[in-house]
């Protein structure tokens, strides 16, 4: 099963919602608020997480610094609800867990892209 690491502005509704689902979450927001990209991105590494964000900063990290990841979520969900995205994000992790373990994806418009 995947296990995750929720960046700060993807939101504590979000993460609680997939947790009462089961999924194994960790938030940067009970760790340290204002934790650097490149932490963020070593912790989730180290413990074997992939990152949920909806920072595109993480995309110069990994593909510009060539950083090490276990994979990073990437959701362009500016206006979205709490709700809204731990919906998408249950969605996604039904019908695409296996697919995105250990790569670059990005949620846009309806649409997962996956590196």
């Amino acid at each position: 099963m995947l296990k995750f690491v929720v960046d700060v502005e993807v939101g504590n509704k979000t993460l609680q919602a997939l947790r009462n689902d089961g999924f194994d979450f960790i938030s940067i927001l009970e760790i340290e608020r204002a934790m650097a990209d490149y932490a963020i991105l070593s912790i989730a590494e180290s413990e074997g997480r992939m990152v949920v964000t909806m920072d595109k900063d993480f995309g110069e990290l990994v593909y510009r610094s060539g950083l090490k990841h276990n994979g990073v979520l990437l959701l362009r969900l500016e206006d979205a609800t709490g709700e809204e995205k731990a919906e998408i994000m249950r969605r996604i992790l039904l019908s695409f867990a296996e697919q995105i373990e250990g790569k670059f994806c990005v949620f846009q418009n309806g649409r997962l892209r996956i590196r």
